[in-house]
């Protein structure tokens, strides 16, 4: 029971929005001017009405207002378009070749008060637009036929009976063919205006002549720079994406640059010091460069000099390149032989052999020299035995070694024990690739009594 109450209920409310909107669009809301014309034309109910060329309602009805005018009454359906105000302006204007007219409307600025509505007689209930705010149009078919007969005796006698019949309404005639051609009316405006403008207009003339004389003298360049204003433009054009685009970036750009702003203000605060103590010592450094110019022009005339010292020398340093190969090879050949002798004096320095040869000299000269009461003496030992005979081979009990080396030992032992170790091991580090059994190790321990 509740679902079907609630299914009539939406019903009933739909059947009711309906009905509602149906009223309302049957009878659609329309805002009514009443215009007045001199001559309407050929201007026919149910034609267009046209603001800035949008069709905004329809001409509802036409009339004959007491002094001969056309009235006609035109409906706005579009609200955008409403309500006209005290400078709003409306035309008749043809809308085809066959004749069609159509009414062109000005609705008038927003500010301005509105048309006031007609509350009786002709035309209440819509809002009266005057004569003045009107413009007849005439068609250019009555134009031609002021050419062909009679057309053309009937405007002769128009003419003629002109005078007459506008007597006394010249003030008539000219309102008239004022609003005939709205355009004679905005120039008599633009006249008066001007009139009123005649002292700065004159100044202006004045002034534009002393400013163009001097365009006229570079008008070249003035034309050029339009030329090249032009090019720009059209490059500008074709760049108008990315300008876009740069433009949209520019926010966020700002953005950013604002801390680094901050940082560049902190940094010009921080500096200010620093700037100031380099402008206090700028005069001084002012002084320092000013002493470095004629250093310059010393040190420029003595660079000139050796420039011309080493384009003479240069022959003579040409002559020593053989000799710089000679010693190059000499140095290359000696190689082996320095790194002999170096190591060679490593080893006796490092071994303590220059002192030790000391040791034996000193030795040698006491074993070999007393001193008595009768002066110097030389000590010597005859030796003969069956070992002084020359031998190529060893013989027993004949070694030349030195035994023990005990306190009791003879001076001169000792110091050839010493030369013996010294020499040995000087000969051994010199030639590390001499075998244990070659003929000069040999010769060395036969001579210096080691070879047993």
């Amino acid at each position: 029971m509740r679902r079907v109450l609630a299914a009539v209920t939406v019903l009933l409310i739909a059947v009711g929005v309906f009905i509602s909107t149906g009223f309302s669009n049957s009878h659609p809301r329309v805002y009514l001017v009443r215009a007045i014309f001199d001559d309407a034309s050929f201007a026919v109910t149910g034609e267009d009405v046209r603001v800035a060329g949008a069709n905004v309602g329809t001409i509802q009805s036409l009339g004959v207002t007491a002094d001969k005018r056309a009235a006609v009454t035109i409906a706005i359906t579009d609200p955008g378009f409403e309500p006209f105000h005290a400078d709003a302006h409306c035309a008749i204007r043809p809308q085809s070749l066959i004749g069609e007219e159509y009414v062109d409307c000005d609705p008038g600025r927003v500010g301005v008060p509105t048309l006031t509505a007609i509350t009786h007689g002709p035309g209440s209930g819509s809002h009266y637009l005057s004569v003045m705010r009107t413009s007849s149009p005439i068609d250019s078919d009555i134009v031609q036929n002021i050419s062909t007969q009679p057309v053309r005796q009937s405007l002769a006698l128009i003419i003629n009976e002109f005078g007459t019949g506008l007597a006394a309404r010249g003030s008539d005639l000219n309102a008239a063919i004022r609003r005939a051609n709205p355009a004679l009316g905005a120039t008599d405006r633009v006249v008066q205006i001007l009139a009123h403008q005649n002292r700065v207009l004159a100044a202006l003339a004045r002034d534009s002549d002393r400013v163009l004389s001097p365009l006229a003298v570079v008008r070249r360049h003035l034309a050029g720079f339009v030329t090249q204003a032009n090019a720009t433009s059209v490059a500008s054009a074709t760049r108008a994406r990315s300008t876009s685009a740069t433009f949209r970036l520019f926010p966020r750009f700002l953005a950013r640059l604002r801390p680094l702003m901050g940082d560049l203000g902190a940094l010009t605060q921080q500096g200010t010091p620093l700037m100031t103590s380099l402008g206090q010592s700028a005069t001084a450094v002012g002084r320092q460069f000013a002493s470095l110019t004629p250093f310059a022009v010393q040190a420029r005339r003595a660079l000139i000099n050796l420039s011309a010292s080493a384009a003479e020398s240069q022959p003579s340093l040409i002559a020593t390149q053989p000799l710089a190969n000679r010693l190059l090879r000499l140095g290359t050949s000696g190689a082996p032989a320095a790194a002999l002798l170096d190591r060679l004096t490593r080893s006796l320095d490092r071994t303590g052999a220059i002192e030790q040869l000391m040791n034996l000299l000193y030795s040698g000269a006491v074993a070999g020299n007393g001193l008595n009461s009768l002066g110097h003496f030389l000590r010597a030992e005859p030796l003969v035995s069956s070992c002084t005979s020359y031998l190529t081979h060893p013989l027993a009990g004949c070694s030349a070694n030195f035994a023990g080396a005990g306190t009791s030992r003879p001076a001169a032992t000792r110091a050839a024990a010493v030369m013996n170790r010294v020499v040995v091991a000087a000969v051994q580090t010199a030639q590390p690739k001499a075998a244990p059994g070659s003929n000069l190790q040999g010769l060395l321990g036969y001579l210096l009594g080691s070879r047993r």
